[in-house]
């Protein structure tokens, strides 16, 4: 799956596996570094993902005159 293709969700679960298949420990070296590989690979999607979800949130804040929306964490 391109990663253009990939969700958050199933890049998270995905991450998770890799994890798993890493802290159990029974995997040989060069597949634990194919996973290790994989996993920062999803690991640098999930963060852009996220990255880029704060950037379209806004936050809610009452002035005087209503309300306004602004960027969060502003």
């Amino acid at each position: 799956m391109a990663n253009e293709e990939l969700k958050f969700e199933q890049a998270m679960k995905n991450l998770t596996a890799v994890v798993e298949k890493l802290e159990a420990g029974n995997v040989p070296l060069d597949e634990a570094l194919r996973y290790y590989e994989e996993g920062m690979k999803l690991i640098r999607f999930c963060t852009a993902c996220l990255d880029e979800a704060e950037q379209r949130i806004e936050a809610v804040r009452r002035t005087d005159n209503g309300f306004v929306t602004e960027p969060f964490g502003e």
